[in-house]
């Protein structure tokens, strides 16, 4: 019996692993610590792309949202990237700069949507909330940055159309 339970809880251990801590390299990008508090879901993964990389200082949070999709439409709107892209996280205080447009990620469609944040210090950033589907989960992701949303949205796809980063999103939406 101890030695099914210990092989179990192995099997766990490496399942999660697969899906969360598998190193992700990707040149001019340095994975960091999640910055936010435990909510409803489990912590994601957050990455900072280099001043050089970038243009300018940008970072990406993302994770997926397992069974928080409509299983028929995907994010059909931009009400529902609103409401799932974790902006919130970020900034409480977040007013869309325009209406969204269709977006692919690792094989997975969706929105994107740029945004206005107030900042607590006063100061203002700009975000992308995106938002992709695949049955029924969403796999959510926030850039932001000083730049303007075109230049931290192009950054942030960039980066996210990495291989690297496309296999661990598979990996994530698929249980591991």
């Amino acid at each position: 019996m101890r030695r099914a339970l210990t092989a179990l809880a192995v099997a766990f251990v490496a399942l999660a692993g697969a899906a969360g801590a598998q190193p992700v390299v990707v040149a001019g990008w340095r994975e960091i610590a999640w910055p936010y508090p435990r909510d409803a879901w489990p912590a994601g993964r957050a990455f900072r792309c280099a001043v050089e990389t970038c243009g300018g200082e940008v970072e990406v949070y993302l994770r997926p949202k397992i069974g928080f999709c409509n299983c028929d439409s995907g994010v059909a709107d931009d009400d529902e990237v609103d409401r799932v892209a974790d902006l919130d996280l970020i900034s409480e205080q977040f007013v869309p700069l325009q209406a969204g447009h269709v977006i692919g990620i690792a094989g997975m469609s969706g929105r994107s949507r740029g945004y206005q944040l107030q900042m607590a210090d006063g100061s203002r950033h700009t975000a992308i909330g995106m938002a992709v589907s695949h049955r029924c989960d969403v796999l959510v992701a926030v850039a932001q940055g000083k730049g303007t949303a075109q230049d931290v949205e192009r950054a942030a796809l960039a980066f996210l159309a990495s291989s690297a980063m496309t296999q661990w999103m598979n990996a994530a939406m698929n249980g591991g």
